[in-house]
């Protein structure tokens, strides 16, 4: 679809596992063995160890006390697969298929009749009105526990379509086990992400070691109400916060309150994120992760429609943030399937 489709699913609206790994835990030790074992040796893996090392040394001029060792992540092509359409957009389309049973009047519908039919280009001549369509009878007119259930249904059987997994089964090694080795050296790992927040909370702590709290996302307006004598919070169509762009470091002021020491992204979204980083004073980490692989996942960068990853790789090339090339950087790319 040659939409922005993250910027396109939020504005839009405006207009109306139990093992180690799967909790985000490795099996990688930090006592003088390889904390990245996933990682081949080059400079990306080591600038990351040197930068954990010189901000957590005590004797370090460079050391950064616990409460300040911020880490903010994006989400989609960051953590997990995003391509050939994001994870959430994947979820709408199957949630309306869910539901048309209770709603035959949705096949006069144009845009909901397509996505019916399995036809994206058919949703994508709709444009902007489709989409918003498409996320107003999938993300709103319920409560925030009904949306929840639905988001942890789909998350527990859909597959991501190229490589057969759960799309929690597509997620990266190598990130992973970043994740832990920073919260190993006291580092506060937080998902700043552009996805919506109510549909990342449901799966981020089994997944990743993140726990709903340290998620940031893009969200709807939320109501109180009392239906039938009981409190509920219900999701309205209307959009409340948009986390992408120049919003993430917005977002990390407005409900962090520390400016990251290291911020890892993929795409031109996250460029104002690391911008913010990098302005800090002290030891800074910026790191673009490049996907670069069409033999183990997917490549692309400058001119996709999925996570273009365009101004933000010039500035980093430009700035010497560190670049991840994922087909010589990383060892292997998905977590093994348990």
């Amino acid at each position: 679809m040659r939409l922005h489709l993250r910027l396109v699913l939020w504005v839009v609206i405006s207009v109306a596992w139990t093992s180690p790994a799967a909790n985000g835990q490795t099996s990688l030790q930090t006592n003088g063995s390889d904390p990245l074992p996933s990682w081949n040796e080059g400079a990306a893996k080591r600038t990351i160890v040197a930068f954990v090392v010189r901000t957590t040394s005590a004797t370090s001029p460079d050391f950064v006390p616990k409460p300040e060792r911020i880490a903010t992540f994006d989400n989609d092509g960051t953590l997990w697969v995003e391509q050939p359409v994001y994870a959430e957009l994947a979820f709408a389309i199957d949630r309306v298929k869910e539901l048309a049973p209770q709603h035959p009047e949705w096949k006069r519908d144009p845009a909901l009749a397509a996505v019916l039919r399995g036809d994206l280009q058919a949703l994508e001549s709709n444009g902007e009105r489709g989409l918003l369509r498409l996320m107003m009878v999938t993300h709103a007119g319920m409560s925030t526990t009904q949306f929840a259930a639905a988001v942890s249904r789909w998350t527990s059987s859909a597959r991501q379509p190229r490589f057969h997994r759960l799309y929690t089964d597509c997620v990266y090694e190598p990130m992973l086990e970043l994740l832990a080795y920073l919260r190993a050296n006291g580092f506060k790992t937080y998902i700043v992400s552009g996805g919506g927040v109510e549909f990342m909370r449901p799966w981020t702590e089994r997944t990743y070691g993140v726990p709903p709290e340290q998620v940031i996302g893009s969200s709807v307006k939320t109501v109180f109400r009392i239906l039938d004598g009981t409190p509920v919070l219900t999701r309205e169509p209307q959009v409340d916060f948009v986390d992408d762009g120049p919003g993430k470091p917005v977002g990390i002021e407005k409900f962090i309150g520390r400016r990251p020491v290291a911020a890892f992204g993929n795409s031109d979204g996250d460029l104002q994120m690391l911008e913010w980083t990098a302005a800090g004073s002290g030891a800074r980490l910026m790191l673009l992760v490049h996907h670069t692989d069409a033999q183990r996942e997917y490549a692309y960068d400058r001119d996709s429609a999925v996570g273009k990853l365009d101004k933000a790789l010039t500035e980093a090339q430009k700035r010497g943030w560190v670049v991840v090339d994922m087909k010589r950087d990383w060892k292997v790319v998905f977590k093994p399937v348990q």
